[in-house]
């Protein structure tokens, strides 16, 4: 008899999207890691809720911060008696006048895919270009071996990447990656289960123990039956592993975010399966019986009419699921960016990198299909983005007040679909987290501390402090009044006398003491996107026979 193909296969499969792309280069950018760097007068934005303070200098020795020092007053020259002193072997960095942040953390971010023709070069670069230091690979959609090479190499900083933490998705494939640790405890590894189907509870363990053999820093999950999702929770988190999960609808009915939070589950992507938590008149969400969720649009265009369905906010069912995850140090990971499109299609289409950022074959993915994955623009109209408007105002409520009660809320982007840009959907997601009702210093700890405490790795990075690795953005204007100046495209500003200029965009970024020029790296990409468009250059869906 066969074993049924279970929730998590269903998304296996559409995750070989991601599988085996081109390995990264040999990294020929950045300099250092320097036997001394000095960053030298620059104002200092910290992850930790710290208000901005500077001028400051930062000391830097291979790659771990050894002084942050004030050296001076706003308007009053420095004293130079009171700086650190420059051993002459090393860089200094003359940063009067910018900005100095923490490295940000991508809680989401896919490394390219064969179907949309975006190579780990491209896609780490834009990362980098844009402050990305720390990413957590959701699924290891390349397989576990080729992300975990990736990581011991970007480790070793021989490639231009940011560090990397590898989620494997619940049930992937486990055969071909080599055994790196053991089990603690266990004295053989007996029989494993190294792949799919995962039918009950013994099975779940055995794939987790597997996993984390294999040297996976977490999972990935989209759902399961209870019995099983249960038994792999509780098992991973006896192990040490951390966790996240999109609640696929095609399990949620029986298991939902408060069931995976209660099991162990340490944190949740995008919003599915809260809003069937905060249910009071139902358990399954209101479908039109036509439904059928291989449709993307139905798929795309029902999930926008969720949040109405669950409690309202602050009512007593709503407080009752929040305080209880606040309870168990439970983190979100919203995703607010990569549903955009859904509320402002032509907004997210013609948005200002395209043109010069976007590889064709990965604007040809976004455009309107039956196949490829979150291209559900077969009809998409008004009543689809008011409803998505309005699931966005009670969405974002429940994480902002998620946020004002102590909870953790990260930043991730899960680039790659529905018109998101790597890099680029990162520092959009900072601006949907500012429309959120969080204060600008509050989204900047969501990009560096928290993600960093979500990782387990707040002892390293996350904020700028002695002891810290350097993981480090320099930025010329203040991001805290405009979090456009992030964007590798810059903000526009006019100017005194009436010019019209663009300012910002990532000057520096350093990874693991390594100065790499973020305008270097965005012009490697620009290079990429001509060199692949070959004299081409992408139009907008339908254009331009439409009306002929």
């Amino acid at each position: 008899m066969k074993k049924p193909v279970s929730t998590f296969l269903f998304f296996l499969i559409a995750i070989t999207l991601f599988a085996q792309i081109t390995p990264a280069p040999t990294r020929t950018e950045g300099q250092g890691p320097f036997d001394q760097l000095i960053i030298r007068g620059a104002m200092l934005i910290n992850g930790n809720g710290a208000p901005p303070i500077g001028p400051v200098d930062i000391v830097v020795e291979k790659n771990v911060i050894t002084q942050v020092r004030v050296v001076g007053y706003p308007g009053v020259e420095i004293n130079e008696e009171r700086r650190p002193q420059f051993d002459g072997n090393g860089l200094e960095i003359d940063a009067e006048g910018m900005y100095v942040l923490p490295g940000f953390v991508d809680m989401h971010g896919h490394i390219g895919g064969t179907s949309q023709g975006t190579p780990a070069e491209y896609v780490f670069k834009l990362w980098l270009a844009h402050g990305i230091t720390t990413i957590r690979d959701p699924s290891a959609g390349n397989g576990l071996d080729w992300v975990l090479r990736h990581k011991q190499r970007s480790a070793r900083n021989e490639i231009t990447a940011p560090r990397i933490l590898a989620y494997t998705s619940f049930g992937q494939d486990l055969t071909d990656v080599k055994t790196l640790r053991s089990v603690p405890g266990e004295r053989s590894t007996g029989s494993e289960v190294l792949k799919n189907p995962i039918t009950n509870a013994n099975e779940a363990i055995s794939w987790v123990r597997a996993n984390y053999r294999r040297g996976a820093d977490g999972i990935k999950f989209f759902g399961a039956s209870p019995e099983v999702m249960d038994a792999a929770l509780r098992e991973n988190k006896k192990l040490g592993l951390r966790s996240a999960c999109h609640h696929a609808q095609l399990s949620v009915a029986r298991w939902n975010v408060l069931n995976s939070a209660e099991s162990g589950l340490t944190s949740m992507e995008h919003w599915y399966g809260l809003p069937e938590a905060l249910f009071t008149d139902r358990v399954v969400q209101d479908y039109p019986l036509d439904y059928n969720y291989n449709n993307e649009q139905h798929r795309f265009g029902e999930a926008g009419r969720l949040w109405k369905q669950a409690a309202p906010p602050y009512s007593d069912k709503w407080n009752q699921v929040m305080n209880r995850l606040l309870e168990l140090d439970f983190t979100l990971d919203p995703t607010f960016n990569i549903y955009e499109a859904s509320r402002d299609l032509m907004r997210a289409r013609n948005a200002d990198w395209h043109r010069a950022y976007t590889l064709p074959s990965l604007w040809k993915f976004y455009q309107p299909s039956k196949i490829s994955h979150g291209s559900y623009w077969h009809f998409w109209g008004t009543e689809e983005e008011v409803a998505w408007k309005e699931n966005y105002k009670l969405w974002m409520t429940f994480i902002n007040e998620y946020k004002n009660r102590g909870g953790r809320v990260t930043a991730g982007s899960d680039s790659g679909f529905i018109f998101q840009l790597y890099g680029f959907a990162y520092i959009r997601e900072l601006e949907l987290l500012r429309e959120a009702g969080f204060h600008p210093m509050e989204v900047i700890k969501s990009a560096t501390l928290n993600g960093a405490e979500a990782l387990g790795m707040d002892k390293e990075i996350g904020s700028v402090e002695v002891g810290k690795l350097a993981d480090l953005i320099l930025v010329e204007e203040n991001p805290l009044q405009n979090l456009k100046v992030l964007y590798g495209t810059g903000a526009i500003k006019l100017t005194e006398d009436n010019e019209v200029t663009r300012v910002g965009g990532v000057k520096y970024t350093i990874k693991d003491g390594i100065v790499f020029d973020a305008k270097e790296l965005l012009k490697d990409v620009r290079e990429m996107v001509e060199e692949a468009k070959d004299g081409t250059d992408i139009e907008q869906p339908g254009y331009p026979n439409w009306d002929k």
